[in-house]
């Protein structure tokens, strides 16, 4: 079975979308689920080459994700090489759109929280500005969508 390649963006790459590379490879090893390539990225590039935000990786590290990857911006390239593209926040959604290459490409990105099960937003709020509950509450709802997100690409 070939791979199912996932990239998670957000705006700068530092916060949510490491996050959400961490919970979802999280969710695959805690279910013993193989098959997939899952990476991060970024819209903007002012965070190129650096880790994930300190305070992010604190929080996460208190839940056992470990954040790894290292910010890069979203390249034409990702549009062909990823079979979902799975934008954290609406604005993200509208530039991930405006940056496909082709139309065909329209049709691989996806809302995170439209999989939520728990949790009613509109995406997942950037923690950046705020204090703490703002990153707890990033990953409360990335745990609570990467079940309804995998079901459905299990399910396509």
């Amino acid at each position: 079975m070939e791979k199912k390649r996932v990239l998670f963006v957000c705006l700068g790459n530092i916060c949510r979308s490491p996050s959400a590379e961490a919970v979802f490879n999280g969710y695959l090893k805690n279910n013993d689920i193989d098959g997939f390539e899952v990476d991060s990225a970024g819209i903007s590039d002012w965070h190129r080459g650096e880790p994930a935000d300190q305070r992010m990786q604190i929080h996460a590290k208190k839940r056992g994700y470990e954040l790894t990857s290292v910010s890069r911006p979203v390249v034409p390239e990702d549009f062909d090489k990823f079979d979902y593209i799975i934008a954290m926040d609406r604005e993200n959604l509208r530039d991930l759109k405006q940056l496909a290459p082709r139309a065909g490409h329209l049709k691989k990105i996806y809302l995170m929280t439209d999989f939520s099960k728990n949790y009613d937003y509109n995406g997942v709020p950037d923690p950046y500005y705020g204090g703490d509950e703002g990153f707890e509450l990033v990953l409360d709802l990335l745990e609570d969508a990467v079940d309804g997100l995998y079901k459905f690409m299990k399910n396509k």
